[in-house]
């Protein structure tokens, strides 16, 4: 089921990002990981988020922005079993999602964006933040 989250089960969503990053994203720094997670909670107050529930848990979430998909996490526990799918299918029928940037180095997400046909507009050298963590702007 998808709803839309609320503000006290960030911690929930912290949790499950923590899990999908720390087995997708091998290529941060430590430090990096750790400033990330800290920022969460400010992100979270940016995006409108909306969470994948399964038997009663949150088990993978996302973040909107206008039309531009700005997160999209699975608890690893259950990636793999179209739950980030069914979140990306959700919000580009009820959101027109139309866009989503992505660390190039973040092998699985640019395969299962492009999966979902999603192509590569440009690149950056930095991500958001800064940091030399290169991203793929990507549209439908």
């Amino acid at each position: 089921m998808i709803r839309k989250i609320v503000t006290e089960e960030y911690p929930d969503l912290v949790q499950i990002w923590e899990s999908a990053v720390v087995n997708t994203h091998d290529f941060l720094k430590e430090e990096d990981f750790n400033y990330y997670k800290e920022q969460l909670p400010v992100y979270f107050e940016h995006v409108n988020l909306f969470g994948y529930e399964q038997e009663g848990r949150l088990v993978g979430f996302m973040g909107i922005s206008t039309e531009n998909l700005e997160m999209l996490f699975i608890d690893n526990r259950v990636r793999g079993r179209g739950i980030g799918k069914k979140l990306l299918v959700y919000g580009i029928t009820q959101f027109n999602i139309a866009k989503v940037d992505v660390n190039e180095q973040n092998l699985q997400g640019v395969g299962f964006y492009k999966h979902m046909g999603f192509r590569v507009l440009k690149r950056s050298e930095q991500d958001g933040q800064g940091k030399a963590y290169p991203i793929l702007h990507m549209g439908l």
